[in-house]
C-alpha cells in the first residue's frame, strides 16, 4: 500500500465526492466510487447516503486505506433504497460482480453441490447436483464440496442399494452390471427387486438425509429381528449390512452435532494482514463437510468486518439455514440476519455463542481456520521466492502477478481444444481456467500451431477488451507455452493479429529436452538464444509444475469433449427435439436404438410428438 497521501492531492478526491455530497438525500441507498480509468474502487451502502458520504469529505481521521481510496476517486454513481436491507442485499450483488479493489472480497464463489434422488422415473436414481432446482425429485444441500456429495452417495449405495446410471443405461441393461455383484446396487433395471420394495428403499434413503438416522435405525432393526424369526436370512443378512453402513457414517462425522438439525458455522482467523474463513455445513443432524476461504482484502481490516462482508457475499446466491454461529460478532450483525431473512422468507438466527456445545463447534473451526492460515502463509511466502526467480529467468521488471501457460490437445486431430491455466502469488487460480474448442473450420486436423494461432487469437483479443473496460487484472505479466520455438513463432503471429508485439506481453516457450527428459527443458523467447536453466534449480522445477499442469487441464478438456461426442444422442440431431421431448421419446421407447425403429404410428403414440414431428423423426431414420 501506498503512503498516505499528502492533504492537497487528497483534496481532489474529496472535492469529487463534497460535489456529489451537494444533491444526495437522507436515505438508504448503495454508492460506488470510480477512478480516472472508470475502475470500480470501493461499493459501499448507507442508512443515510448523505452522512456516509460526508465521512469521506474529512482530510483527516481516516486509515490509509480509505485515504487512498479517497485520494483516486474520480466520479461516483448512487442508487437509493428503501431499507437498508435492500441497500446491504445490492452492495453484495455488486461487490461480487464488480469486484471492486477497495472491498474485501470473497475469492471463492462457486456453487456447492448437493444430492438429488430423482422422482420423474419408475426406479428413483441418486445423484449429484448443481444448478437450478429444476428435476422434480429430493434435493439435499448444501455439501461443502464434491468429495462430501460422493462420500455420502457411496453410504446411499452401500446402504439402500440405490441407482446412479443414467437412464439410457438402465433401459439397456440386460443384465445386472458390476454395482450390483458388488452389493451398490439392487439392480431395479432387470427386475432383481420389486418396484414397491425398491421405492421404499429410495424412501428410506431420504429418511435418513432429512435427519432421520434414529429411528430408521430402530426400523431396520426390527425389521432384521423378524427376517431372522421368519428364517429369511438372507434378507436379514441385507438389513445386517445396511444397519452397519449407516453406523459407519454417523461415525465417521468429523464434528459433533449432537443438539443442532441444521446450521452453517463460520470461524475467521488472521495472521500477516490476510484471513481465512472456515465453515462448516451441518444439515440434518449431520455433517456435510467443511470449506475454507481466503478473502480478498486490504491490511488492517477487522475481523468483524471481515466476516461480515463475507456473510453477505456468501449468502448472495445460497438459501441461508435457519442457524448460522460464528467465532466473532460481525459488524452490522443484526442488520445482516434481517437481509438473510427477508431473502429467505424465514426466521435466521445469526449467534456467536460464548459456551455450550455450540461454542465447542465454532471453536473446532476456529482451530482449522487458523492452521489453514498457517499453511497459506507458508505456501505463500514460498511461492514468493519461486516468483522472484522467474522474474530474474525471464528479465521482468518485478515478480508476476499473474502467469498464463498454454497447451493442446486432440487425438489424430480429432476434437482438438486448447486449455489455459493461470497461476499467481496464491498459486494456482482455477477459477480463471479457460478451455477453447477449436471453431477455425480450416485448421487442418492435428495442426499445432493453426490451433497455437486461433487460441491466442482469441484469449488476446478479449484480454485487450478487458483491458479498455479497465479490468486489467486479466492482462498477463508472463506466457508460457508449452512447446519449442515452432510454437513460440505461432503464437507472435497470432497476437500480431490483433494488433500486438512481444514488447507488449512476455511470451516464454518452454520444449522438452534430449530425449524428452525433464530437467533438460530448453526455453526459447522472441529474438533470443535459447537457454537453459540448472537441472537442480527450484524455479525449473515450478516452471515444469505449471507446464504439466496446463497439460492436465488440457488433456482433461479433451477427453470431456470426446466423451461428449461418444455419449451424443442422435435424437439431438433433430429439429423440435428439446430435453422434454427427448427424455419422454426415451422412457416411452427405452433407448434411441427404439426410436430409430418405431414406425410414425408408434410416436404419435409419445406425448408431445406432433404428426410432423413423427415424420420428421421417422425421415432422420429411415433416409434411405
Amino acid at each position: 500500500m501506498p503512503d498516505s497521501p499528502a492533504p492537497e492531492i487528497r483534496k481532489r478526491g474529496i472535492d469529487v465526492i463534497k460535489d456529489n455530497l451537494t444533491r444526495l438525500p437522507a436515505k438508504p441507498g448503495v454508492y460506488r466510487m470510480f477512478g480516472e480509468d472508470e475502475t470500480v474502487l470501493y461499493v459501499g451502502k448507507a442508512k443515510s447516503l448523505k452522512a456516509r458520504v460526508a465521512s469521506y469529505t474529512r482530510i483527516g481521521g481516516h486509515t490509509q486505506r480509505i485515504a487512498t481510496m479517497i485520494m483516486l476517486t474520480a466520479r461516483m454513481e448512487f442508487v437509493v433504497t428503501e431499507t437498508e436491507t435492500e441497500a446491504l442485499l445490492l452492495e453484495a450483488s455488486l461487490i461480487k460482480s464488480l469486484k471492486p479493489r477497495f472491498n474485501i472480497l470473497l475469492r471463492d464463489d462457486k456453487s456447492f453441490p448437493y444430492i438429488l434422488i430423482r422422482r420423474d422415473h419408475e426406479s428413483p436414481q441418486v445423484l449429484k447436483y448443481r444448478g437450478s432446482k429444476k428435476d422434480r425429485g429430493d434435493y439435499f444441500g448444501p455439501f461443502a464440496n464434491a468429495s462430501a456429495v460422493t462420500r455420502t452417495i457411496d453410504t446411499l449405495q452401500k446402504a439402500f442399494l440405490l441407482r446412479t446410471c443414467e437412464d439410457s443405461v438402465y433401459s439397456a441393461r440386460k443384465r445386472p452390471c458390476m454395482l450390483h455383484q458388488i452389493k451398490r446396487c439392487s439392480a431395479p433395471c432387470v427386475g432383481l427387486i420389486e418396484h414397491d420394495e425398491y421405492v421404499e428403499l429410495a424412501n428410506q434413503a431420504s429418511d435418513f438425509l432429512r435427519g432421520k438416522a434414529t429411528d430408521l435405525h430402530k426400523e431396520l432393526a426390527q425389521d432384521m429381528e423378524q427376517a431372522a424369526t421368519d428364517m429369511e436370512f438372507e434378507r436379514a443378512a441385507a438389513l445386517r449390512d445396511r444397519i452397519r453402513a449407516l453406523a459407519t457414517v454417523r461415525a465417521q462425522q468429523d464434528i459433533n452435532p449432537d443438539g443442532i438439525e441444521e446450521a452453517d458455522i463460520f470461524a475467521v482467523a488472521m495472521e500477516g494482514g490476510q484471513s481465512a474463513v472456515q465453515v462448516f455445513f451441518i444439515r440434518a443432524g449431520q455433517n456435510w463437510g467443511a470449506s475454507i476461504h481466503f478473502p480478498r482484502h486490504e491490511k488492517g481490516e477487522e475481523e468483524a468486518d471481515i466476516l461480515a462482508a463475507f456473510l453477505v457475499q456468501f449468502y448472495d446466491k445460497r438459501p441461508p439455514p435457519r442457524l448460522i454461529l460464528t467465532n466473532v460478532e460481525p459488524a452490522d450483525g443484526k442488520l445482516i440476519a434481517e437481509a438473510l431473512e427477508t431473502k429467505s422468507d424465514r426466521r435466521v438466527e445469526l449467534r456467536a455463542p460464548q459456551r455450550g456445545d455450540k461454542r465447542s463447534l465454532v471453536e473446532q473451526a476456529t482451530r482449522s481456520s487458523s492452521e489453514a492460515l498457517s499453511r497459506k502463509l507458508a505456501e505463500s511466502a514460498s511461492q514468493a521466492r519461486l516468483l522472484k526467480e522467474v522474474a530474474k529467468a525471464f528479465d521482468l521488471e518485478e515478480p508476476p502477478k499473474r502467469i498464463e501457460i498454454y497447451d493442446n490437445s486432440h487425438i489424430q486431430g480429432k476434437n482438438m481444444v486448447g486449455g489455459m491455466v493461470v497461476a499467481g502469488p496464491d498459486g494456482f487460480d482455477k477459477g480463471q481456467y479457460r478451455k477453447f474448442n477449436i471453431k477455425d473450420k480450416t485448421i487442418e486436423p492435428g495442426d499445432d500451431y493453426g490451433m497455437m494461432r486461433e487460441v491466442m487469437r482469441r484469449r488476446f483479443a478479449r484480454a485487450l477488451k478487458d483491458r479498455d473496460e479497465g479490468n486489467k487484472e486479466t492482462w498477463p505479466d508472463l506466457v508460457l507455452i508449452d512447446g519449442g520455438l515452432g510454437q513460440l513463432n505461432a503464437v507472435i503471429e497470432a497476437i500480431a493479429d490483433v494488433g500486438l508485439s512481444p514488447a507488449d506481453v512476455t511470451l516464454v516457450s518452454i520444449a522438452k529436452g534430449v530425449e524428452r527428459n525433464a530437467g533438460r527443458e530448453q526455453f526459447f523467447r522472441p529474438a533470443k538464444a535459447p537457454f537453459r536453466l540448472p537441472e537442480n534449480a527450484s524455479v525449473l522445477y515450478y516452471l515444469q509444475r505449471l507446464r504439466d499442469e496446463a497439460h492436465r487441464w488440457a488433456i482433461g478438456a479433451h477427453r470431456a469433449k470426446r466423451s461428449a461426442d461418444i455419449k451424443k444422442n442422435p435424437l439431438d440431431e433433430i429439429e423440435g427435439i428439446g430435453p422434454g421431448r427427448k427424455k419422454a421419446l426415451l422412457q416411452y421407447f427405452g433407448s434411441a436404438k427404439g426410436v430409430s425403429k418405431a414406425k410414425v404410428a408408434d410416436l404419435l403414440e409419445v406425448d408431445g410428438v406432433s404428426a410432423a414431428l413423427a415424420e420428421r423423426i421417422y425421415g432422420h431414420f429411415n433416409s434411405g
